[in-house]
């Protein structure tokens, strides 16, 4: 017998419209006109003007048919017109599409063909990335390139020379191209909530990297839900560490809008800059991947504003924050909230939420309970460890891995043009990770490692993530990331790559090395030991992971660890 309700009310244009973020930005500038709404260098812009400056991209973006079913791509730090490209883009009906900078030529040009996008918008920096990737766009296209319109992006805080150049190859300046359109613009939000809003790729570092789709019942939900998950009070002050084109800023840039906050932009994230602008700016939140806020701890005492002016909120997401940074952070006054997530669940949707009786513990045993990704998001509605094997729910042991599973509303849309990816990544009715993790009986997951990360030496699994947050409390060990190298008698064996911290004496690299190992064998079980140590920088996503595929290379090339012969 078919279910009924109550009642037979229909739904009508008076009680139900298709929820989208967009929304947040009109009461934000009807409620707050005159507010700060961002602050970029010299530039500042009140609520008002964003709104009228957002319609205005709207509009001239309209004017020139771009509009549902079209694709806009922004190559830009975080500037005020990227703020506004989250806006203005998707009020004409469009798809943004906020590009990795840090990408190369090649991958740029996948993205833009792979997208079809009929707009290039690209920061004055970054002009010269934008011509070579439209070059090999063209060359791959086999005579069936069309020109996308380009615009380049003015930033007053910089040279203006590259700006001449980018108008001289017949870009159009983007404060040109608003003034094309209407600050008035009747802009009209989607009739379906599953409309596309945004269009974001995953980095592809075993193949072509993966689009994306996200919609705006989505945004809108994960909007709000990072409010009510971080108590964020309205007029916030948020400074843009992290960048707007990572998961759409964890779609922060909507959530700033809905709490009538400021946005301060930061074309270069340093810890400098950081406590310059906690310091000046009233800075009371930021997100940031781990390794920014070792970054942060580790800073030379000219470069830091200590103690801070205020409790300053943070939220950290990207990789598992190693216990000691979570701790020094605490020190130094920062109210870390630890996240986690992916592209595919609009940036961070599980937290790991403070228990008040954690107050009474010690400091180290926080810190380790702090690392923990937690519970789901209040806009997540399923979150589970699973078997790899049968997809069952593995015990709530502490000690059972499986992969980690998402079920809700913020979840993507899919990958774009990808339904063999499709299939596989909504497999059993749930979104599969790849994320290895524990359950622990209060409910909290923890991850163990990415799938591809897993050591196996001589039939053991070993986590590189728990590895990595016991060598983080040597005293030499700035960041370090442990990887699988080929090992003649184990199969595979802990290779460690490390960053030694400023201050510490690098002649005798031998003598550290074994100064590590020492250490790691009084503080972990004897195959978990690294049996080499890698000294130098590790290599980086824009996002501030280390790219482990990278070392996984490296530590393949260097060859197989020789067999003791003790």
């Amino acid at each position: 017998m078919a279910e009924r309700d109550i009642d037979d009310l229909p739904k009508n244009s008076a009680n139900y419209t298709a929820l989208t973020p967009l929304w947040f930005l009109d009461r934000a500038a009807t409620v707050y006109p005159n507010r700060k709404s961002l602050i970029h260098g010299s530039v500042e812009y009140t609520w008002h003007q964003t709104y009228r400056r957002c319609r205005q991209l709207a509009s001239a973006l309209t004017k020139r048919s771009v509009t549902f079913g079209s694709t806009v791509a922004v190559i830009a730090p975080n500037i005020s017109a990227l703020y506004e490209a989250h806006f203005g883009i998707p009020m004409a009906g469009a798809v943004l599409n906020a590009v990795n900078v840090r990408l190369n030529a090649q991958t740029i040009a996948f993205l833009l063909g792979h997208s079809s996008a009929v707009v290039v918008m690209v920061d004055q920096e970054y002009f010269p990335l934008a011509e070579e990737a439209l070059k090999v766009w063209e060359n791959n296209s086999k005579g069936k390139f069309k020109a996308p319109i380009l615009i380049v992006i003015a930033d007053k805080n910089c040279d203006p020379a590259p700006v001449q150049y980018a108008l001289e190859k017949g870009a159009i300046e983007y404060e040109k191209f608003l003034e094309t359109g209407d600050p008035d613009f009747p802009w009209k939000p989607p009739e379906d909530e599953w409309q596309t809003i945004a269009l974001g790729y995953t980095s592809g570092t075993t193949a072509s990297p993966k689009g994306v789709v996200l919609h705006h019942r989505g945004a809108y939900l994960m909007a709000l839900s990072n409010a009510v998950i971080w108590s964020m009070q309205e007029g916030a002050v948020y400074l843009w560490t992290l960048p707007l084109f990572h998961c759409n800023g964890w779609c922060f840039a909507w959530t700033l809008a809905a709490i009538c906050g400021t946005n301060i932009c930061l074309r270069q994230v340093t810890a400098k800059a950081v406590y310059s602008a906690i310091a000046h700016l009233g800075v009371t939140h930021f997100s940031a991947a781990p390794v920014v806020l070792n970054t942060i701890v580790n800073a030379p005492k000219e470069e830091t504003i200590l103690p801070l002016p205020r409790l300053v909120h943070v939220s950290t997401a990207g990789a598992s924050p190693p216990p000691p940074v979570l701790a020094a952070m605490s020190q130094r006054g920062f109210r870390v909230l630890h996240t986690y997530g992916l592209s595919e669940t609009y940036g961070p949707s599980t937290l790991c939420t403070w228990k008040p009786e954690w107050d009474l513990l010690p400091p180290d045993v926080q810190a380790r309970l702090h690392a923990r990704q937690g519970v789901r998001y209040v806009g997540l509605e399923g979150l589970g460890v699973v078997s790899t094997k049968d997809m069952k729910p593995v015990p709530e042991d502490g000690k059972t891995i499986g992969e980690i599973v998402f079920r809700g509303n913020v979840v993507m849309k899919g990958y774009l043009k990808n339904p063999k990816a499709n299939e596989d990544a909504f497999a059993g009715g749930w979104y599969h990770s790849g994320d290895l993790a524990v359950k622990h009986p209060d409910g909290y997951i923890e991850i163990k490692d990415r799938s591809k990360d897993i050591i196996i030496s001589g039939g053991e699994n070993i986590s590189s993530v728990e590895v990595e947050n016991i060598l983080y409390l040597h005293p030499a060990i700035l960041e370090v990331s442990v990887v699988a190298r080929p090992d003649e008698q184990w199969g595979e064996s802990p290779c460690a790559f490390v960053t030694l911290k400023a201050d510490v004496k690098k002649t005798d690299q031998q003598q550290l090395a074994e100064d590590i190992m020492n250490f790691s064998r009084s503080k972990m079980p004897k195959y978990w030991v690294p049996k080499s140590v890698v000294f130098g920088p590790l290599p980086k996503t824009a996002t501030g992971k280390i790219q482990k595929h990278l070392l996984r290379t490296k530590a393949k090339e260097m060859g197989p660890v020789k067999k003791s012969r003790l």
